[in-house]
């Protein structure tokens, strides 16, 4: 009796043995596992064939621009130099210059012509709030300065603490800066480089010697920067001196606002 659970192909009616069965089915196993480790073999090939062409053609020649002797790219040695350069490059005063009025007592622009100039001398005032002659005459140059360059009252205060602060109203030399002692001075200081009335230094772009030693053009200087500082006229009278000076004793102009402001009084 034939069962269908037994029925096999055969070959020329010849039915394969229980044995031939099991070691064909081993064989067919062995092949299938076989191929998909050939597979990915391959494919490993091939993605690292791809990459290998990726970084002979772009990461490669990267690298050489860089080493690249024209390239802009610095070394830590360049930049240090670099910034040291722009640490010590010596940068121009940035408040602009004021342009230089004539010798004391022809408070004119330069582009006044000589009728200008006349009407311009200021008379003679007597002294006031114990100055002299000389530091009266100082201080009316410094007034009038102030009221040319369309400045309120109290600039002419602030300057006149300044003055009498660092100078007493004296024009001085300094014994550091030669030129000065061939200039017509009241005295010889040793501040610094330090001179003229207001003691504006040439060092720190202030102007030459021969300019800060002359009243006039001294006192442009001084109300061009105090013009410059934010808020200066709500500012307390030796506040503003101090903005422009820097002094050292900050608190030493205050103490010169009586005195000042009897003189602005009686020039203004």
């Amino acid at each position: 009796m034939r069962h269908d659970s037994d029925d096999e192909p055969t070959v020329a009616g010849i039915r394969p043995t229980p044995e031939r069965r099991k070691s064909g089915r081993g064989r067919h196993a062995r092949r299938s596992r076989v191929r998909p480790w050939i597979s990915a073999v391959m494919a490993s090939s091939v993605v690292l064939t791809i990459g290998v062409l990726a970084i002979n053609t772009f990461v490669r020649p990267v690298g050489l621009a860089a080493a690249d002797p024209g390239s802009l790219v610095l070394t830590d040695a360049e930049r240090a130099a670099a910034d040291q350069a722009s640490r010590e490059f010596a940068r121009p005063d940035p408040t602009p210059s004021t342009p230089a009025l004539p010798a004391v007592g022809l408070l004119v622009p330069p582009q006044g012509g000589a009728a200008q100039a006349a009407a311009a001398l200021p008379a003679t005032r007597a002294p006031v709030a114990g100055l002299n002659q000389d530091q009266m005459d100082h201080a009316v140059v410094i007034v009038e300065v102030g009221k040319r360059m369309n400045l309120p009252k109290r600039a002419s205060v602030v300057a006149l603490v300044t003055v009498l602060q660092e100078t007493r109203l004296r024009n001085l030399a300094n014994k550091r800066v030669p030129q000065s002692l061939d200039i017509p001075n009241e005295g010889v200081g040793s501040d610094f480089d330090s001179v003229g009335l207001f003691q504006q230094r040439p060092s720190q772009g202030w102007g030459t010697a021969a300019e800060l030693m002359d009243p006039a053009t001294a006192a442009g200087r001084f109300y061009a920067r105090l013009a410059k500082v934010p808020g200066w006229e709500k500012k307390s009278v030796g506040d503003a001196a101090q903005a422009v000076q820097r002094s050292a004793f900050p608190n030493a102009y205050a103490q010169h606002q009586p005195q000042a402001q009897k003189i602005v009084d009686a020039i203004f």
